[in-house]
């Protein structure tokens, strides 16, 4: 691995997920953005989907392909992969603290919705979001120094297929309560259909099965295929 690279994983990850413990980091921390890496290598990807937030993750994958290919003089054998990110609200805050990123590792779970809850839990998590005293604005400006309001509008725009101006001017002036109604509401015909969907799979435990073992099979015949390549350029 290039010293460039070696930089970025500790920059990146190490000291993103150890903090000042950097010196009792367990080895996952070291190679999991490797395994990240080949998951995504080993199956010709060319576009990630991640956050904004995420992006530099994708660096280390993108310097690996990047590498082998000039090492071995096999122009785009490794893909390159490009991210793929959202251009408005890639990254969605948690309900509870409107500078947080909406995450499943939060000790509360009022601080995000799942794609398990259903219609009431859904409707209950986001009366309980945090907000504040004002009115809604009537500028997106206005919403630098409001996050709460900035992430539920984002939520409700990123739902509707509104631009963020275009929540704005629908909810200009109204208070939240009547704003959370809306949002909930398109939550709800978002999320309870794919909710429904999980519990239903779950409970076939046949067909889940067979769909992860085809998956198996589909997965293993690229990636061998890919590795043997592999070898036989590096000359193994």
């Amino acid at each position: 691995m290039s010293s460039l690279a070696k930089k970025k994983l500790e920059n990146i990850f190490i000291k993103a997920k150890a903090g000042k413990d950097k010196e009792k980091a367990s080895i996952g921390l070291y190679s999991y953005p490797i395994l990240m890496a080949a998951d995504i290598l080993l199956y010709d990807s060319t576009h990630v989907p991640v956050g904004e937030d995420q992006k530099q993750h994708l660096e280390l994958c993108r310097d690996i392909a990047q590498k082998f290919n000039n090492d071995y003089g096999v122009d785009d054998f490794l893909k390159v992969p490009e991210p793929l990110i959202q251009k408005e609200f890639s990254r969605i805050m948690s309900l509870k603290d409107g500078t947080k990123k909406m995450s499943k590792s939060e000790l509360s779970d009022l601080s995000r919705i799942n794609l398990t809850d259903d219609k009431d839990l859904i409707i209950n998590k986001i009366k309980k979001a945090k907000t504040d005293p004002l009115p809604l604005p009537s500028s997106p400006n206005e919403l630098k120094e409001r996050p709460e309001a900035k992430n539920l509008l984002g939520i409700y725009s990123s739902l509707s297929g509104l631009s963020l101006i275009k929540s704005v001017e629908l909810f200009e002036g109204k208070n939240f309560s009547e704003f959370k109604d809306k949002l909930s509401q398109v939550l709800v015909e978002k999320i309870n259909p794919i909710s429904q969907e999980i519990k239903k799979l779950i409970n076939d435990k046949g067909f889940l099965d067979k769909i992860l073992l085809d998956g198996h099979k589909k997965a293993n015949k690229i990636a061998s295929d890919k590795v043997k390549k592999m070898q036989e350029i590096v000359g193994f």
